[in-house]
């Protein structure tokens, strides 16, 4: 009751009074962060949200009907309560093409905190009034944000299959709802608790999503981990009390190191130096400590509750002799697992190079990685974001998207800067640059210049890296100027995330190994620990460069043609799917350390640790598994890519690695499976057995 209450109390603070998300991925020292604050300081008044109306007439602007029409969509939308003054295209022949059948008109936001409920109604009045001759399209960050729908049944998908596969593990409706209850109420609590903490440290509004996704698989799976140790606890004669504390002393500590394993890698986000994914790392990490806490304090209470009626709510078929039926399928997988283990355990060499081998392949896309953040151009087609890219780009150039402001502080209003902008205007990849304009203060000067490549194009980064590197170095004048803009933004944000992604990794993965070392005691299994995790997560990196920016698949997976990588998701994946990674080897290597430990034979110990295991793995892969995969039904296309990547990382990870990597490189190893520096390999201390022994037997 006290945890109900408490999360009750947690909502309402958190989702009433909770910080709204901060996409603001500017900032640093890059050179379209100082740009950025030029331009804050000296024109103010360009600054804030704006939202672009794109224009195209078949019989041309000028057309009676068509204009009748446009007059009206243009008054109505300077008619808002939300939008600022506005130039029509009949009054500035500059937002005309030559023909005069494409225009377009920049609409301000008269408030910086606009909210996008606020702009939808806008997206709606002009997608209603496209039709016939006359195509309308209404750009710009807010209207992206404004139409793109909330995140709908996917989690409600992702609860539904987790229920199936708890069902199919647990055989008892009772079963089935504890583990997905629990979850439930941790993740309320956790995402309220993310809320109220984004005051102090603020996150992008994807964290949400991405946290309720991460909440969710490894809520369930902790608690599975738990409720399938009561359930042996009662099927060996314990009391329901006495089952309870077993659990929990047992399955409860591995869950417990599980999640302290996964927070400490998210908080490896902190290396990448980001305001932002600060943010992200803390919001995560509370939902992932909010799922621990739930499943070694509510799941208990709720055990205390059930008692025996755990198997309650059984289907038909299985009522009868279910202890004979489950005990005899118990059997038949346990042998097929044994058998597999052989089967792997004949071959170890053969078995480790060919999936080794098979996951280098599988990476081999992560080297043609590009990193950027998705715009208008890589959004549905049915988008009104989408129809006014493609408008402007037909009238206007690619390269109209993804304009590059220029900005140098200059001593007197009488600063030349026109070499600078004839010399930017001539590079070759640059459409066309406007006149300079100088601030009301005298102390700035600005000018855009529109590349002749869209937002996601590769060759204007490297337009960007040449008017910084050559252009400007060399032009009079031009060593204080300063490249900047959105695109120039999200090109600076992606090198820097690329070039602090390797430090990332190995910081995570040496915080990994350090607590793999202090619970198996063993530095033989740390170290191929981390060798497996890395080829797991690299294996997903590829597959998703493959679907997502070389479109294999792409479309049948819901991204609507190919894009870069969106910036955030490598560098999210990584920790979360390591410590997920190290959480499944613990439970597997610890039940085989108990084996050696009793058996002294390698070669067994890791038969019948992978049979022991391989059930509560693979239910816990499966539940990971179906939970990421429903981000692809939902319309973000960054949380889909990364949610393609873990749900392939894991699947990975429980086949390849778990079922054919592991024991085929115990078995190479044997002995030297248990070295630890400072003590005999035939013998383990107490200490080591009472721990391995607790994480075995979750």
């Amino acid at each position: 009751m006290t945890w109900i209450v408490g999360v009750i109390a947690v909502a309402l603070v958190g989702f009433g009074y909770g910080a709204a998300p901060d996409n603001d991925f500017s900032g640093g020292d890059s050179g379209s962060a100082q740009a950025q604050k030029l331009m804050e300081k000296h024109f103010p008044e360009e600054q804030g949200d704006r939202l672009t109306l794109a224009i195209k007439a078949d019989k041309g602007i000028d057309d009676p009907a068509a204009r009748q029409k446009i007059e009206k969509i243009i008054a109505e939308l300077a008619g808002s309560p939300v939008t600022g003054p506005v130039m029509s295209p009949y009054q500035d022949r500059n937002l005309v093409t030559e023909d005069r059948r494409i225009a377009r008109m920049t609409i301000p936001l008269s408030d910086k905190e606009v909210e996008k409920s606020e702009v939808k109604p806008l997206v709606d009045m002009v997608k209603d009034a496209s039709g016939g001759s006359v195509t309308l399209g209404l750009g710009g960050y807010m209207a992206e944000k404004a139409e793109t729908p909330p995140q709908g049944p996917a989690e409600s998908v992702g609860v539904l299959a987790a229920a199936v596969i708890l069902f199919i593990a647990f055989g008892s409706l009772v079963a089935m709802g504890l583990p997905i209850v629990t979850a439930l109420l941790a993740i309320v609590g956790g995402l309220a608790l993310m809320k109220v903490i984004g005051h102090l440290v603020p996150a992008p509004d994807f964290t949400l999503v991405f946290g309720a996704m991460i909440g969710l698989g490894v809520g369930i799976d902790y608690a599975l981990f738990i409720v399938t140790r009561y359930k042996d606890g009662l099927q060996d004669g314990d009391e329901p009390e006495s089952a309870t504390v077993n659990a929990i002393s047992t399955a409860g500590r591995a869950v417990l190191f599980a999640g302290t394993t996964v927070v400490i890698a998210l908080m490896g986000l902190l290396v990448m130096g980001q305001r932002l994914m600060t943010g992200v790392a803390v919001a995560t990490s509370v939902i992932v400590l909010v799922t621990m806490i739930a499943a070694v304090t509510l799941l208990p209470a709720f055990l205390g509750f059930i008692g025996y009626r755990i198997n309650s709510l059984r289907l038909p078929r299985r009522a009868s002799g279910q202890n004979q039926e489950v005990g005899a399928r118990f059997q038949v997988r346990r042998t097929f697992a044994e058998r597999w283990a052989g089967v792997v355990q004949r071959r170890p060499l053969v078995a480790a190079l060919l999936a080794g081998a098979s996951l280098l392949v599988l990476a081999v896309p992560t080297l043609s990685m590009r990193l950027s953040q998705p715009d208008a151009s890589v959004q549905p087609r049915d988008r009104s974001s989408y129809v006014s890219y493609e408008i402007l780009s037909e009238g206007f150039g690619p390269g109209y998207g993804a304009p590059l402001i220029l900005a140098a502080k200059v001593d007197s209003k009488d600063a030349d800067l026109r070499p600078v902008v004839e010399a930017v205007s001539k590079t070759e990849g640059i459409a066309y640059a406007t006149p300079p304009r100088v601030s009301a203060d005298g102390q700035a000067v600005t000018f855009t210049a529109f590349p002749t490549t869209g937002y996601q194009d590769e060759a204007t980064a490297n337009l960007v890296h040449e008017l910084r590197d050559e252009v400007l170095p060399r032009t009079p004048g031009g060593e204080r100027v300063l490249v900047g803009g959105p695109n120039a933004g999200t090109i600076d944000v992606a090198e820097e995330s690329g070039a602090r992604l390797p430090l990332m990794i190995v910081v995570v993965v040496a915080m990994s190994m350090v607590l793999l070392i202090a619970l198996v005691r063993s530095v033989t299994i740390a170290l191929q620990a981390a060798v497996m995790n890395l080829l797991s997560i690299g294996a997903a990196y590829g597959v998703v460069v493959a679907v997502v920016q070389w479109g294999w698949l792409g479309q049948a997976l819901g991204f609507p043609t190919t894009m870069p990588v969106t910036t955030w998701v490598p560098m999210m994946m990584f920790p979360v799917l390591f410590g997920l990674s190290m959480d499944y080897q613990v439970f597997l290597t610890s039940r085989v350390r108990e084996e050696y430990e009793r058996t002294g034979d390698s070669r067994t110990a890791v038969t019948h640790g992978l049979a022991r295991t391989a059930k509560v793995i693979t239910a816990a892969a499966a539940i990971m598994v179906a939970v990421f995969t429903t981000s692809l039904l939902g319309p973000d296309i960054a949380v889909k890519q990364g949610g393609l990547g873990m749900a392939v990382a894991v699947l990975i990870d429980a086949t390849v690695i778990r079922m054919v990597l592991v024991p085929a490189v115990m078995e190479l190893c044997g002995k030297a499976n248990w070295w630890m520096p400072g003590r005999r390999a035939s013998k383990a201390t107490s200490a080591a057995q009472a721990t391995v022994g607790a994480g075995a037997r979750a």
